[in-house]
This record gives structure tokens, C-alpha cells and sequence, in this order.
């Protein structure tokens, strides 16, 4: 062994702290150069050679690692650890060597890595969802390896823990190096999509040709996905400081290597909304998103609303506030998962979906994601929803809707709009075309006056009659003061299908009561007759632990539990739902509410054989304290004087 070199000495570093604090590796599992001679069965077929790192697995299995000081080096290192060790070690009838890695570079360049299986007498290189490990190998994905006995991994997601570490090294990364959380996202959303062909960033450059390179890849892959409008919106800007070159070129270089050691690409394969929840994460968590007035949707209750809604190939799927594009990602998923005929879920693909967000760095993100979904061509715009309408329209034979400018629309009845709008000539009707929306608006800021109702009241008169329509809003929205006459005219024109009460904490650490309201467009509210499905969907299986809301071990999930009942009322509200107190009842409206407070607390039957008294007192107080702040004080002087 020569003398150790001081890229040589990063590595060992780098390794060592890949190994144990991301990939689930023990400290006792993990033999170093001077370490690894001490196994005697090792020591007997490398005689005093050795790699870096080799891992026990178990006592039979050994996993090999091999660096190099240069990222150019990396067939060599990946070769290295083949010929050099483990098929050395695998002349043994005791123990074996099915893994190895190959990793080459330093702290200037950055590092890669290449890993491979020994299976049935020959290497494999190690994939997931179609795309090869770019980090090293994991205990988890050694542990699937063995277990379904291939190198190619397939359907493989990042766990929540992974996301938040990465969400978290990358916010703490731009913070260190100076980038404005304000500019967060649209940095990340230029470093993924330059990222996407897999091709390798050189690092190594001057910062402004870096950027140059970073940018003109991603205008690159948005001309070729007719996205270039956006290129302004997803780029990186050249800093106007030398030190901030710098910081800049820093940041890039350790943020590319934090999405290569999550094997990034390989997730985005996988069929699920990654990107989304990836986004959802880093933006939640880096305090980003509050700031800007964002509330993202959490990506199980995306899914959660495209499976009651039953999206199909043939659905026009509307978010008038797209955000990131969650509920539109889901909607994509969705069809693709039961679209068995190409050519309809091709359809869907350019014809299906629409978007409006009107800040561009997030909707940066919505296309970006749109595009790793191999959905670069789709509708989603930049604007506000407010001036933005959607028209029906045949093409070719195929039915698709197509938006219509502010100017365009007929002021005194949005359902008429003029081909030409300087002189007014040509009215035509416009057709509503949307069946589904799915939307989460932004939740009413202080700066803002756009309420939550404006945009379902937008949304609707996007859609057909009989279109159905999922929205989460803040619960004053179904119960305060201020927006009774709005509810009024919701049911005067439009049938009140279910209301959900979603966990207090579902957009945490955004405090806000949520409920979840599915609309049918177009029919009048029948009183008499038309069934309501109320639920206090309470629970998601979540839990709060250390400031971050993560999967909880054997959590109630009171959503996943009426998914399916929901979804057949959703359809026919006259099926068999089995009332549960205080979790789920089907009830009609209460005609003589003067007020139309709309939620599940006022139809819930309450079992008092389960009410504890300290749980009675506190329901007491919050009614209380909610009539106060509604301003409400004949109710409350009127519960008040409520006989015992």
C-alpha cells in the first residue's frame, strides 16, 4: 500500500458515514482496511491485500466496497471489488461475497457509485425500478435482494425516514450556502430535471459555467416536452457576487449528492408520487412552504381522493390551485393503474388533466414532476384561476377542454365567451367540460382576499352537471357566519354529497381544522330525500414524533378504513352504510338549520355510555369558545340558559 492520499482519507469518511447514518449499517457489521484481515476465512483468500470497507451481512454473506480518489476512476474501483476481493473470497466454501460496490471521487468532484450481485456464477449490476443504484447499497435492499433473489428491483419506494433526512441535509445545505427559501424550490426543481437523463454534472466547473450547463440542460428536456415557456421559472440564477459563486457552486454540488445517495431517479420510476411527496416534505419541513401561503396536500389523501372519485381514462380531472400537481399526479396514477387500452390512457395523459398555480416557482415544481411522470405535455398553466376558464372542445374526434383568457368571457354570464373579445361579435356558449376536480385552495392568508369558497365556486362552474367535486377547506368554511349565504347557495344549486373531519394535524406545522366536502355540480340539494355521508375521519395512521408527522406502528387510520365504503356512496348514495357513533353516519340535512352548518359534528350520534366526563366538559368549552369567536352570543346565551 502506498501513502494515503487526502482524497483517499474524504472517502473513507464519506463511506463510513453513508454506511451508518443512511443505510442502516452498524458500526459492528462494518470491517475497515486494517479490520477485514482479522476474519481468518478473509485473511485466508486475500492474503494481506484488502479493500476499504467490507460489511458482514451475516455470518456466511460479505459485502465488498472499493474506492477510488477520482470520479473517472469508477470502472476500475467497481472492477476492483470483483476480480481483486470478492471473487477471491468466493473460492471459500464458507463464507461468500455477493456484494459490491465501486465508489470513486472526492469532496471537490463529488462522489459516484456502481454496485452489482452475484447470482447463478456471474455479477449483476443492482437496479431499482429500472434504473441503477447511483448510492451504496443499503441493509434494506440487501435484505430485499436476498429475499426475492434478483439484482433488479422493482416497485421500491423511499421510506418516510429517508425523505425527511434528505428533505432536512438539503434545507440545512441551502441554508449554509445562502439560498433564499423563497428560491428553495425552484433551485431543486432546475437540479432534478438536469438530473433526470441521468447523465452525470460536472461540478468541477467554474459556477457560471455550471449554471449555464444546469440551465441549458433543462431547457433542453422542457422544449423537448413543448414546456419551454417555464424555463424561466426553472433555473438557476447566476449569483452577482464572487463569494456567492461560491456558496452557489457549493450548494449544487452537495445538493446533487444528496439525491444520488436517495437514488433519486430509481424512486422517480417507481410508479408512486415520489417527486410529490419529496416535495412535500423538503417544502413542509423547510418552513418554505407557510411562508409563501403554500399548504401542500399529503400524498396519501391525493390518492385517497382519486380512488373515491373513481378517476377514469375518461374524466376531464381539474385543480384550479394545483400547487406541486399532487392531486393531479394522482389522478395519472390512477387512471394508469386500471387503464388496460394504450391508446385511452393516452388520451388521458394529453387530454385529461388541468392545472392553474399562479406562483411560479411552485408550479415549477408541478411540471417538473408532471415531466418524471413521462406526462412533460400537460395542461397545467401559470396564472391566476380567477381569470382562467375552461371550454369543451372536439379535436379530431377527441373531447378535451381548452382555456379561455379573462377577456374572452362574457362578464354578466360566464357561460357565454366571444371569439374575439375587442369587438364582441361572435357569442358563443361555453360548455363547462370538467367531471372531477380535486382541489386544495390556499387557506385564507391575512394579505389575501380570495376565500376558500370563491375558488369551489370557480371550480363549479368549470364543471359538467353531475361532475363530482372533492375539496379540503378549513372547517369555518361548512360552520362560520361568514360563509352561511355562501352554503345556502351551494345547496340552492348544487347536492352536498359527504363531509369528512380530517386529522387536526394533517397539515402540520400548519395549525388548521380541516374537513374534506364532496360535491355533486349542478342538482339542487334534495332535503327530503338525498342522503349525506358524514364521518370524523380523524385518523390517518400518522403520528407526531420530534417535530415531523410519520407513519405510526398499529395507528388508527379512520380514512383508509371508509375508503371503500365512501367510494360506493360516492356512486349510489342509497347503498348500505353501517352507522358507527361518533365515527361515521348517513343522514339527511337539517332542514330547519337557519344557520346550514354543514359537518360531521352536528349529525354524529353520540354514544354517552363512552363519553368520559373530562371529555364532556372539554367539547363544552370548545363549543363555547367557538361561539365567542363567530360573535355568536344569542346561541351562546341560548345554550346558556339550557334546562338541566
Amino acid at each position: 500500500m502506498g501513502k494515503t492520499s487526502q482524497s483517499e482519507v474524504q472517502a473513507y469518511i464519506y463511506i463510513s458515514k453513508e454506511l451508518t447514518d443512511k443505510k442502516g449499517w452498524t458500526k459492528n457489521q462494518i470491517y475497515t482496511q486494517g479490520e477485514c484481515l482479522k476474519h481468518p476465512e478473509i485473511k485466508k483468500y486475500l492474503g494481506q491485500t484488502k479493500p476499504e470497507n467490507i460489511i458482514e451481512i451475516n455470518e456466511k454473506i460479505f459485502y465488498v466496497i472499493e474506492s477510488k480518489n477520482e470520479k473517472k476512476k469508477i470502472d476500475t474501483a467497481l472492477s476492483e471489488a470483483r476480480e481483486d476481493y470478492a471473487n477471491k473470497i468466493n473460492q471459500s466454501n464458507k463464507i461468500k461475497a455477493l456484494f459490491i460496490t465501486g465508489i470513486s471521487g472526492n469532496d471537490k468532484e463529488g462522489y459516484i457509485s456502481k454496485s452489482q450481485f452475484f447470482q447463478n456464477g456471474k455479477w449483476e449490476n443492482i437496479t431499482e425500478n429500472g434504473i441503477e443504484l447511483t448510492g451504496l447499497i443499503s441493509k434494506k435492499q440487501v435484505e430485499d435482494i436476498l429475499q426475492q433473489k434478483t439484482a433488479q428491483l422493482k416497485d421500491v419506494e423511499i421510506t418516510e425516514e429517508e425523505f425527511l433526512e434528505t428533505a432536512e441535509n438539503i434545507n440545512e445545505i441551502l441554508h449554509e450556502n445562502s439560498i433564499n427559501k423563497d428560491y428553495r424550490a425552484k433551485f431543486i426543481s432546475a437540479l432534478l430535471l438536469a438530473m433526470s437523463d441521468g447523465k452525470e454534472i460536472d461540478v468541477t466547473q467554474e459556477c457560471d459555467v455550471l449554471i449555464d450547463n444546469i440551465n441549458s440542460r433543462v431547457k433542453a428536456i422542457l422544449k423537448k416536452h413543448d414546456k419551454l415557456n417555464f424555463a424561466n421559472f426553472i433555473k438557476i440564477d447566476e449569483p452577482s457576487s464572487s463569494d456567492n459563486h461560491i456558496k452557489v457552486k457549493e450548494a449544487i454540488k452537495r445538493t446533487c449528492q444528496e439525491l444520488l445517495n436517495l437514488n433519486i431517479r430509481s424512486a422517480m420510476n417507481s410508479g408512486k408520487d415520489i417527486l410529490g411527496k419529496f416535495y412535500e416534505v423538503f417544502l413542509k419541513y423547510g418552513n418554505g412552504a407557510k411562508d409563501i401561503g403554500i399548504v401542500l396536500t399529503p400524498r396519501h389523501i391525493t390518492r385517497f381522493a382519486s380512488e373515491v372519485l373513481d378517476i377514469t381514462h375518461s374524466d376531464l380531472v381539474l385543480d384550479p390551485a394545483c400547487g406541486t400537481g399532487g392531486f393531479l399526479v394522482s389522478a395519472f396514477d390512477e387512471v394508469r393503474r386500471k387503464t388496460k387500452n394504450k391508446d385511452d390512457f393516452e388520451n388521458f395523459r394529453l387530454n385529461g388533466m388541468y392545472g392553474v398555480e399562479e406562483q411560479d416557482s411552485i408550479i415549477s415544481l408541478a411540471i417538473v414532476n408532471m415531466i418524471f411522470r413521462g406526462d412533460g405535455k400537460n395542461n397545467i398553466i401559470e396564472g391566476n384561476c380567477f381569470r382562467k376558464w375552461l371550454n369543451a372542445k372536439t379535436e379530431n374526434k377527441v373531447y378535451k377542454a381548452e382555456y379561455l383568457s379573462d377577456e374572452q368571457i362574457d362578464k354578466d354570464d360566464n357561460y357565454y365567451y366571444y371569439i374575439n373579445p375587442k369587438d364582441k361579435k361572435d357569442r358563443r356558449e361555453r360548455i363547462a367540460p370538467i367531471t372531477k376536480v380535486m382541489m386544495n385552495p390556499p387557506f385564507a392568508l391575512k394579505k389575501s382576499d380570495e376565500k376558500e369558497s370563491n375558488f369551489i365556486s370557480h371550480a363549479l362552474a368549470q364543471m359538467q352537471d353531475g361532475g363530482i367535486l372533492f375539496v379540503i377547506i378549513p372547517i369555518s368554511v361548512m360552520i362560520g357566519s361568514n360563509d352561511k349565504k355562501w352554503r345556502e347557495e351551494l345547496l340552492r344549486k348544487n347536492t352536498l354529497l359527504a363531509v369528512l373531519t380530517l386529522p387536526e394535524e394533517l397539515f402540520y406545522p400548519i395549525g388548521v381544522h380541516t374537513v374534506g366536502v364532496f360535491i355533486k355540480k349542478g342538482i339542487p340539494h334534495n332535503f327530503e330525500k338525498q342522503n349525506v355521508y358524514f364521518a370524523k375521519a380523524n385518523t390517518d395512521g400518522y403520528v407526531k414524533q420530534k417535530g415531523k408527522r410519520i407513519i405510526g406502528k398499529n395507528e388508527s387510520n379512520r380514512i383508509a378504513d371508509i375508503k371503500d365504503e365512501l367510494k360506493s356512496f360516492i356512486i349510489n348514495q342509497n347503498v348500505t352504510v353501517r352507522n358507527i357513533p361518533e365515527f361515521k353516519q348517513v343522514a339527511r340535512l337539517d332542514k330547519n338549520d337557519d344557520k346550514y352548518e354543514l359537518v360531521p359534528e352536528g349529525y354524529l350520534q353520540t354514544d354517552y355510555t363512552t363519553l368520559k366526563e373530562e371529555d364532556f366538559r372539554e367539547s363544552i368549552l370548545k363549543y363555547m369558545s367557538y361561539l365567542i369567536s363567530e360573535g355568536d352570543f344569542n346561541s351562546l346565551e341560548k345554550f346558556l340558559k339550557v334546562k338541566k
